[in-house]
């Protein structure tokens, strides 16, 4: 089975309270302490405060001061509830974000990276994207992230240019458009 036919996105409750106290367990045994995509899971290490946060994040009557509205969702496989990553749309760029970060980010498990999930997040991803408006979409990685590259251009992003990133590599600047 594809990755295509096994993911879908959701909306982070409690019923995968566990799931994710596992996955960001997994991402700090591996020696990453900053998960792009997570909304701030790798901050808080708390899944409650964490819950609460995503779900203010999602308006601007309730998001944090300054802050740009958000949906994160889960990336769960379909055959058994497995989350194996997270991604997260932003509604709208501020300078910063238009320059580094971008509407999307996401992350893949360790242990389940390499098997096209992040593809198809993506490809899921945008058609939300799609719901809230957003018909080009920008997404930013490091150079030397090929994976992440790969999934981009999988789906259709176009390079438009690399800058310097906050912490001295590389980033790549991708669109892509929706119409």
């Amino acid at each position: 089975m594809e990755a295509k036919d096994e993911l879908k996105l959701v909306f982070p409750t409690e019923e995968y309270k566990n799931q994710m106290e596992e996955y960001l367990q997994e991402h700090f045994e591996n020696g990453e302490y900053e998960i792009a995509g997570d909304g701030g899971l790798d901050k808080l290490k708390d899944f409650d405060k964490w819950l609460r946060k995503i779900r203010n994040d999602i308006s601007e009557e309730t998001i944090e001061e300054g802050k740009i509205p958000s949906t994160l969702f889960l990336g769960v496989r379909k055959s058994d509830n497995r989350v194996v990553g997270t991604i997260q749309i932003r509604h709208k760029l501020t300078e910063r974000l238009l320059k580094n970060i971008g509407h999307i980010g996401d992350g893949v498990r360790p242990s389940e990276r390499r098997k096209g999930y992040a593809t198809e997040m993506i490809r899921l991803a945008l058609e939300e994207c799609k719901k809230l408006g957003i018909y080009e979409v920008l997404m930013v990685c490091y150079k030397d992230n090929i994976g992440s590259r790969k999934s981009i251009i999988k789906n259709g992003g176009i390079l438009e240019n690399e800058i310097p990133a906050e912490d001295g590599k590389i980033d790549q600047r991708f669109w892509i458009k929706l119409r």
